[in-house]
């Protein structure tokens, strides 16, 4: 079968060699799933690397790695079929590129311009407020004001989830649209939810070193629930100022702020861990060309947790300005580049465990 780049044919050459040895399925979802073909399209493979989650232990449990004449590497392929895929899905196709660019000195540049962007108007607005704006009952919208402050986000939310879906909706078509159910979605859930499959089969991630631990899969757990603590505290304040007409500022004990101190110190514990733990990863283990990509997108998080946290304990002080300028250019930053960087990877690999799930309990089901 032909296919359509390099790394595809190569991943299709390792599943063909994988399902003859099957000395690995015992590892992760990968090669059960793999098992379960006898011939690969490009959306099986793209499915199979999304499933993939990188931990190495095929790789070294593997009799016929390099040097071995069958030269196998599968983390190092399916981690580039992956990268590629978030391309080759994104949405519109024009922003494709964007992928290979999308590295840590542009997602530190934009930060910086968005920042410098979001001053520029408050200066406009009302110049005062960037010194004084801590001594104002409103602080936060004595600088920028409500209205403004949800139409510029709301408008690059609504383009995020626009783009997202439509990203994931052409990649949940090219991998077959399986006909899941919701117990399908409900373990898929479960999965993801603890990185069921981030341990190397109960070892945890290789490294250099060539010594097993699952530090990685605690760095991404810190960094996914800091994350959706974040999104609850926005939430959360969302209620308080649309159903309860409670404005912020917010104060130390109350909801929005309880969740957004807890949810910015997983965003600083975190990207730090996962920075460590990638520049300790073996260099065969991962894509070529998108180490930019992946690395901007960790400091991103990085850097708005730590703003966050940063403007909740010196809120009150003339650095309020600043701060709040780098914190809501770094969100948006964020918001706009979520479908063109390393986010998507997470709804991707949803997706394909919610299809492991359904072929599974299909495959695994009594025969009538």
């Amino acid at each position: 079968m032909s296919h359509s780049t390099p790394a595809l044919t190569e991943a299709d050459r390792l599943m063909t060699v994988c399902n003859s040895c099957r000395y690995c399925e015992g590892l992760c979802a990968v090669f059960p799933a793999m098992e379960l073909k006898r011939s690969f399209s490009d959306g099986d493979l793209n499915h199979l690397a999304n499933l993939c989650h990188n931990c190495g232990a095929c790789y070294h449990d593997c009799q016929f790695t390099p040097p071995h004449e069958f030269a196998v590497n599968v983390p190092g392929t399916l981690a580039q079929v992956r990268a590629e895929s978030y391309a080759h899905y994104a949405w519109p196709k024009a922003a494709r590129p964007l992928f290979a660019r999308h590295g840590t000195a542009l997602a530190i540049g934009m930060t910086l311009v968005t920042a410098l962007f979001i001053l520029g108007l408050v200066a406009a607005n009302e110049p005062g407020a960037l010194l004084t704006a801590h001594l104002d009952d409103a602080r936060f919208y004595a600088l920028l004001p409500h209205e403004a402050m949800v139409a510029l986000f709301g408008a690059a939310f609504l383009w995020m989830l626009l783009a997202v879906f439509m990203g994931a909706r052409a990649f949940w078509r090219d991998t077959g649209t399986p006909q899941t159910e919701l117990r399908d979605h409900t373990q898929a859930t479960l999965d993801a939810a603890r990185l069921r499959y981030l341990d190397g089969g109960g070892m945890g991630c290789f490294n250099e070193d060539d010594q097993p631990t699952d530090r990685r899969r605690l760095w991404h757990h810190f960094t996914f629930y800091g994350f959706l603590l974040c999104l609850g505290a926005t939430s959360l304040a969302t209620v308080y100022h649309y159903v309860f007409g409670w404005e912020a500022p917010y104060t130390w004990h109350s909801g929005p702020a309880l969740l957004g101190i807890a949810g910015g110190i997983g965003l600083v514990i975190g990207p730090l861990g996962l920075l460590s733990a990638k520049r300790a990863r073996m260099q065969e283990l991962g894509a070529v060309g998108f180490r930019g990509m992946e690395v901007g997108f960790i400091l991103m998080l990085l850097i708005t947790g730590a703003s966050g946290l940063a403007l909740r304990v010196l809120g009150e002080t003339a650095l309020l300005g600043p701060l709040l300028a780098l914190h809501l250019g770094a969100v948006l930053t964020f918001f706009l580049s979520m479908p063109y960087g390393k986010f998507v990877h997470g709804l991707y690999r949803y997706l394909a465990l919610s299809r492991h799930a359904r072929d599974m309990r299909i495959a695994l089901a009594p025969k009538r």
